[in-house]
């Protein structure tokens, strides 16, 4: 108990005597839950993370960093359609991508990313509903290096590599519902993805909900790293450690090693942890966290944090506690990745989709998108997007399931606590009632709140006229299920015919402003409906912002146009 009480000082007076070692959480903002991180020094000293993506297409984001401050979108793993085609018909906004380990193999000159593929409509005890895979690049800068992953059969998730001296390949993963089998080991061959017998390690300290399983090896012992207490207010990193990788395992007495600060701390839920040596060997742990804001809720879902840890020689590891700016071991001089597919991770961002724009990798689709419903530039319509129609709107049919005919909607992650996103709209191919595009804050189809221009009948006249109007709708779960109409306004009758621009603005920690103006006159713009941050609270994934198009059910379609889509964040609030 001593030891462990000097070694925590010693960590702190370490965090405090550092030199060039302030930094702030999170280092991964937004919608970026379950981290991996690794340090590959002949990769021009990179780190490299990997993170969840559920049901969003392109999924599992590579970010890479030489400082561990600035981090770059380089890639996305899970990038074209028939690498898993099963992504586009599941069920449930809490199915999709779970959590991805990344790794390196020196002697090979690979990169390994481990996951799951969840189908979370099945049963618990279905052995169908995990699909677990193994995806590989020579090139992480590059979406097109990452090929089609391997299948291997184990009926869990959380799955994370672990090669020994002679290079056989160990994975461990999660039964997470069924306690008494916990956290499991079986051998695999990467050639075949035949998987050896699998076997029980350990079953954490008594939390629920033991996952999120990593081995490491140092001094002679295998170190076994879960998360338990489900991801939640119970959520915390348990460490056990053996001298031989099947076991047997003992709990470390001073177990939780990391989890939240207290009741009033702003950083919550922390757990699903990593661990990572930088160039000078000074271990760090990467976890997940939400950021309460002060009526609990937390719409940018879980997101990456940073700590430092102390690991001495055959000593358990202590964890920094978590901060929004914290202290931790020297940083190297800040330098930005000039390789990669995409911008760094919290940047403002402007385009006005000049002819041969690409659509970068930041842009993300709910499932699959449908090939030719985001065209840029076309003829007649230079400088934006084309959104063709999708006959679902954002909530579909029920809320969970995956629409045939898809859903147009093209978005961002929101990566600040204080923001403003707009983008410019013609609607001039709109003429049927109920067609409408807009702008959406989304997390998933049943959580979502939308500014829509939409053809309604003239209400006021006895007339078949159809009459542009501003329209916010909202759907949520949180805290029981709503679907309301929030404001119906018509359009002014001088902004008609005009091009309008949306907007969607977070100035403070619990509601998001949606407004409209006529395009060059913000002088105009006025807030057409609000929709409460709570309502985004909910499940595994955070929001995003973005832009659709729906018909509304009816059959006929039409095409919109978006432009000069802007992003510009205000703040990041990280407490006290």
């Amino acid at each position: 108990m001593i030891l462990h009480i000097l070694i925590t000082l010693l960590t702190i007076i370490i965090q405090v005597l550092a030199k060039n070692s302030t930094y702030q959480n999170p280092i991964l903002p937004g919608f970026h839950p379950d981290p991996s991180c690794i340090f590959v020094p002949s990769k021009n000293n990179t780190y490299f993370c990997a993170s969840s993506s559920f049901l969003v297409f392109p999924g599992i984001p590579i970010h890479a960093s030489h400082d561990l401050q600035t981090f770059q979108l380089v890639s996305n793993a899970l990038n074209r359609p028939e690498q898993l085609p099963a992504l586009g018909t599941t069920k449930r906004a809490t199915s999709g991508i779970w959590a991805s380990t990344i790794r390196y193999r020196e002697d090979e000159d690979v990169f390994y990313v481990f996951t799951t593929m969840v189908f979370d409509d099945l049963p618990k005890e279905d052995g169908g509903r995990f699909d677990c895979l193994v995806f590989r690049s020579r090139d992480p800068f590059d979406d097109s290096s990452w090929g089609v992953p391997t299948h291997f059969g184990f009926p869990g998730y959380d799955v994370s590599p672990y090669w020994e001296e002679n290079g056989r390949l160990f994975v461990v993963g999660t039964y997470a519902w069924q306690v008494q089998q916990g956290i499991q080991i079986f051998e695999l061959d990467l050639g075949t993805g035949e998987m050896g017998e699998a076997r029980s390690l350990w079953n954490g300290t008594g939390g629920s909900a033991p996952e999120g399983p990593h081995v490491y090896k140092k001094d002679g012992w295998y170190y076994l790293l879960i998360a338990e207490g489900g991801t939640g207010a119970g959520h915390m990193v348990t460490m056990a450690r053996a001298r031989s990788l099947l076991g047997p395992y003992e709990g470390y007495e001073h177990n939780p090693v990391l989890t939240n600060g207290g009741p009033q701390a702003y950083f919550q839920n922390i757990g699903h942890a990593d661990l990572f040596q930088d160039r000078r060997g000074e271990w760090w742990a990467v976890a997940l966290s939400v950021r309460f804001g002060p009526d609990g809720s937390y719409p940018m879902g879980r997101e990456t944090i940073l700590t430092p840890v102390s690991w001495e020689e055959n000593e358990w590891q202590v964890f920094g506690k978590v901060f929004g700016t914290m202290s931790g071991w020297e940083f190297d001089s800040e330098s930005v990745v000039e390789q990669g597919m995409g911008l760094v991770v919290d940047a403002d961002f402007f385009s006005c989709f000049e002819n041969g724009y690409v659509l970068g990798p930041e842009f993300v689709y709910f499932r699959f998108p449908v090939e030719g419903n985001y065209g840029v530039s076309k003829e007649g319509h230079e400088n934006s997007v084309q959104l063709i129609s999708s006959k679902s709107n954002l909530t579909g049919s029920d809320g969970r399931s995956a629409e045939k005919e898809g859903q147009t909607f093209l978005a961002r992650r929101q990566v600040h606590s204080y923001f403003d996103f707009k983008v410019d709209f013609d609607i001039d191919e709109m003429k049927n009632e109920e067609q409408e595009a807009g702008v959406s804050v989304f997390l998933d189809q049943l959580h979502h709140y939308d500014l829509g221009i939409v053809l309604l009948s003239n209400s006021t006249a006895n007339s078949s006229e159809l009459v542009p109007h501003f329209r916010v709708r909202g759907i949520t779960t949180v805290p029981t299920f709503a679907s309301p109409t929030l404001a119906v306004v018509r359009v002014p009758q001088d902004w008609r015919g005009q091009k309008l621009s949306l907007g969607i603005t977070a100035s403070n920690l619990t509601h998001y402003a949606l407004s409209a103006a006529p395009v060059g006159n913000e002088a105009e713009r006025i807030v057409i409906g609000w929709g409460n941050g709570l309502g985004l609270t909910w499940g595994f994934t955070g929001a995003l912002l973005g832009a659709y198009a729906t018909s509304n059910g009816r059959e006929e379609g039409f095409s919109a146009y978006v432009s000069n889509w802007s992003y510009v964040g205000k703040e990041q609030v990280v407490g006290s």
